[in-house]
């Protein structure tokens, strides 16, 4: 390959953004890849699983499907909030579909690839274990969650 074909392929992949549904979970923004995304919910009422794990919140009927709840808060070791206001992200995990039960549901958000960085060493170990990295955003970061780490624990 050439220098020139090089440094415009170098280019392309630079000037690559990823888009990203933002959220909060107390106080905290994220993001979740708004590919992995089907469906943002108001408030929705669960059933619950009996034995199920702690981080299953229940489960809910979305158009005929079973859709299981996840807490988010509780996978990340926070307390827990006022279900009846919570909002889900529904999305799919190894062909199922999950519901992370959130605070807010903010938009989306078009994040240039190149300014994704790595997460700091200061960054709470549950948040680390979940992210993918941070982006740096007028003054707070934006936690970029990986769903597959985040939702690892359902099918171990």
């Amino acid at each position: 390959m050439s220098n020139m074909a090089q440094n415009t392929s170098q280019q392309l992949a630079s000037g690559e953004t990823r888009e990203y549904v933002t959220a909060q979970i107390a106080g905290q923004h994220f993001g979740v890849p708004v590919l992995a995304v089907q469906d943002v919910l108001g408030p929705q009422r669960l059933a619950s699983i009996p034995l199920a794990p702690p981080e299953v919140a229940g489960a809910l009927n979305l158009r005929g499907r079973i859709v299981t709840a996840f807490d988010v808060r509780r996978r990340l070791g926070l307390p827990p909030a006022d279900r009846a206001k919570s909002m889900s992200v529904v999305v799919e995990h190894h062909g199922e579909p999950y519901s992370l039960l959130i605070d807010e549901v903010g938009e989306v958000l078009s994040v240039p690839a190149d300014r994704i960085e790595r997460n700091p060493p200061t960054l709470d170990a549950h948040w680390r274990e979940v992210a993918v990295g941070i982006y740096r955003l007028d003054g707070r970061l934006l936690v970029m969650l990986d769903v597959d780490k985040l939702l690892d624990f359902a099918v171990a």
